[in-house]
């Protein structure tokens, strides 16, 4: 009989967990700093308002912690994490570290650097765990939480004595909420660090807020009149993918814009087009890009603060559907171009 991989390469087996640390939830860390979920929940949108939206896709989707992230620092390095899953599902075309699992990166401001990821061990497992040591002289954490499953319980654990302090503030603490689709909530990073909001998040330490709904992500008027209520320093709009038709994008992206625009004329605005442009219908795409092109002259003739990034240029090159798993979802690599074309534009908005 062949022997497993972790008997092969001890590189693959799971963590020894030590122990020694005492739990606390999550919510009962005064210091601690959470940012993508509304306020005391593990839903990226205030929970009430939820059924007023009329998908009830985006209502189970609201619940997937994608983007969201917990912050503080630990005297001495040390700490541990608990966290049970909502749904415990799987894909077949993303690993199981980016769908549920949880990215810890240790340092500061624009330092911040890739420590570990714990994830569920066993397939159908809602159980992740772990216990970190970051190295000598740090004490500044980041959590990225789940991207395509949800927290019902999140714990904290630190030795005996030992109090987490508030985090280092972020250069831009009002978050830059994005709004889009699968590629927005960060289908199929290979890591909740990894998908292109995340990126940009440390790119330009800022906090952001995923509002990335996978297929359910359409530009209602009832989602547009809930975003145009946010508390944000930047808005970025990147919802190309789930209009089922450009007739469809045409009827809702620039209502969408507007209804944002009317009620926070200061907002920065960010329009993106899909990045997979050389992908599936190419005379379709060239019609979506036009329309939300012509939403950013909208925008900018009447004075207001907007980029416009072309998504063709993102994946552009020989290499362009490498960026991706299956043609339209990115991979990391994918990720990363995204945002190193996006970052810039948002930073221009937020100068």
């Amino acid at each position: 009989m062949a022997e497993t991989i972790e008997k092969l390469d001890p590189n693959f087996r799971s963590q020894t967990l030590q122990g020694g640390f005492v739990y606390q939830d999550l919510y009962q860390l005064k210091e601690v700093r959470v940012s993508g979920l509304f306020e005391g929940t593990f839903c990226r949108m205030d929970p009430e308002a939820l059924s007023g939206i009329p998908s009830e896709g985006l209502q189970q989707l609201a619940w997937n912690t994608a983007g969201a992230t917990v912050r503080f620092r630990v005297p001495g390095g040390r700490f541990a994490v608990r966290m049970e899953l909502r749904f415990g599902g799987d894909l077949p075309h993303m690993p199981r570290t980016g769908l549920g699992g949880l990215d810890v990166y240790c340092k500061a401001g624009l330092d911040r650097t890739f420590h570990a990821c714990f994830r569920p061990e066993v397939y159908g497992s809602r159980k992740v765990e772990g216990e970190v040591n970051l190295p000598a002289g740090e004490e500044e954490v980041l959590l990225h939480l789940p991207l395509y499953d949800g927290v019902s319980r999140l714990e904290l654990g630190f030795p005996e004595g030992i109090v987490p302090f508030a985090p280092t503030p972020r250069r831009v603490e009002r978050p830059v909420v994005f709004y889009g689709s699968s590629i927005t909530q960060g289908g199929c990073a290979s890591r909740p660090g990894n998908c292109y909001t995340a990126m940009i998040s440390r790119m330009l330490d800022c906090n952001t807020w995923n509002l990335g709904f996978s297929g359910n992500a359409k530009g209602e008027p009832e989602m547009a009149e809930y975003l145009s209520a946010m508390d944000m320093s930047a808005f970025v709009c990147d919802y190309d993918h789930n209009a089922p038709s450009a007739e469809y994008l045409e009827q809702t992206h620039l209502p969408l814009l507007r209804t944002i625009l009317t009620r926070q004329p200061d907002l920065p605005v960010v329009l993106v087009t899909k990045p997979d442009f050389f992908h599936g219908d190419i005379e379709e795409n060239h019609r979506r890009r036009d329309i939300i092109f012509r939403s950013y002259l909208w925008a900018r003739e009447r004075g207001y603060q907007a980029e416009l990034v072309d998504g063709s240029s993102l994946f552009s090159g020989p290499m362009a559907l490498d960026c991706t798993v299956d043609g339209c979802h990115p991979n990391d690599l994918g990720f990363y171009r995204m945002a190193q074309g996006i970052a810039p534009a948002l930073e221009r908005v937020l100068n």
